[in-house]
């Protein structure tokens, strides 16, 4: 949280405090040096000795903020010394004060210090003044008049700059606080929104893997039981299918709970594993299955994704579409791979149609920048076509 500098802090403004001590030194010690350049010893040597004290510790402070030997508060009493002394060995030192003014606003913790600190700083060049020409002489010469309205107007700016800096510092404060309540909300926000995604994501791999398995394993056995007595031979071949099918499962619900690799699909051809997929659907539900799976060449998150579609829109098969025959393509194109899976079944009006299973499987194409297709009509069968661009970053 901002604050304001404190008598131990640097500034908050670099460049204006750079500006103030070009213009400390131009303006108010080099007149007084070269005042005194053709001025007896006597005058000359102490004022120079004075104006190098007045600079060094300047210096010490404004170049070394932290510095052990010469404090912020301590400077300013050495100010406040120096321009009462000057203003005795010059017989006026009002130039010099109303330039050093901005020190006491500077380095001060707080308004009433500067004030009062540039009071005695005033009343210091006062008194040098008139102890230089004696008691008997003029009090309200040019020199402490022109000191009397220094400091007046010091003060005034002073106050002004000061309130100036404490609206601007509440105002940063207020800023700052807002811009930390948002960022809150906004990590708050991706927290939820990234459960929402993960919970989207598990949802989306248990329909596409455990649930199509249980809804396989139920026509299984369905199939098992109507042939046992009419066709032990087959309902063996189902009953295999079951256990083949259980264990699969068994397999995905380990990696669904992070206990096996997080693929849940074995390294290998793309090509091989949809032809896997496809006898198996051919062997379930007596469809008619024709592929042209060439070995084409992808990434892990490409063939699961393949797969996942394929796993899909074989299930839709299953359970809607009463078709006879089913076509697979795998086409290696310039932009990407594409995956187009054909039936000759009921079709659907895709407009009408909201089901998850899509709808995951838009979701997980889009993950990868890729697109899905689907075309059918009532009586017409089902197309689905499914791209991944095989450019992708990362």
């Amino acid at each position: 949280m901002n604050q304001r500098p404190q008598p131990d802090t640097a500034l908050t403004v670099p460049s204006l405090h750079r500006w103030n001590a070009v213009f400390w030194v131009l303006l108010g010690l080099v007149p007084p040096a070269l005042a005194v350049a053709d001025a007896p010893g006597t005058t000359r040597l102490p004022v120079l000795g004075l104006l190098a004290v007045l600079a060094l510790s300047y210096g010490a402070v404004g170049l070394f903020p932290g510095n052990p030997a010469l404090r912020p508060r301590p400077y300013l009493y050495v100010l406040v010394v120096g321009l009462g002394a000057m203003s005795y060995l010059l017989d006026g030192g009002a130039a010099l004060f109303v330039v050093t003014l901005p020190h006491f606003w500077i380095y001060s913790a707080s308004a009433r210090a500067a004030i009062a600190l540039s009071g005695l700083a005033a009343a210091g060049v006062v008194a040098g003044n008139v102890v230089r020409q004696g008691w008997d002489g003029e009090f309200f010469t040019g020199n402490v008049i022109f000191t009397l309205i220094g400091y007046a107007a010091g003060v005034l700016i002073g106050l002004g700059v000061r309130h100036i800096t404490e609206d601007a510092d509440e105002r940063a404060r207020r800023l700052s606080a807002e811009l930390e309540e948002a960022r809150l909300r906004l990590i708050e926000a991706h927290h939820r929104q990234g459960a929402a995604d993960e919970r989207e994501r598990l949802a989306r791999e248990i329909h596409d893997t455990l649930a199509q398995g249980f809804a396989s394993i139920i026509v299984l056995a369905e199939a098992a039981r109507s042939g046992l007595a009419t066709d032990p031979g087959r309902s063996g071949k189902h009953l295999l299918a079951i256990e083949n099918t259980a264990r699969e499962n068994l397999a995905e619900a380990r990696v669904l709970v992070g206990s096996a690799p997080a693929s849940g699909v074995a390294a290998g051809s793309v090509a091989d594993t949809l032809r896997r997929t496809l006898d198996r659907f051919a062997e379930d539900t007596g469809t008619g299955v024709t592929f042209e799976l060439p070995d084409v060449t992808c990434d892990q998150q490409t063939r699961i994704a393949l797969l996942r579609c394929t796993q899909e829109s074989l299930a839709n098969i299953r359970k809607h579409a009463e078709a006879s025959t089913v076509e697979v393509v795998l086409t290696a194109q310039p932009y990407g791979i594409e995956l187009e899976i054909t039936d000759d079944g009921r079709g659907f009006v895709t407009e009408d149609s909201h089901g998850f299973g899509l709808h995951g499987m838009r979701k997980r194409l889009d993950e990868l920048g890729g697109e899905l297709t689907v075309t059918s009509s009532v009586g017409d069968g089902t197309r689905v076509l499914a791209m991944i661009p095989t450019d992708r970053q990362g």
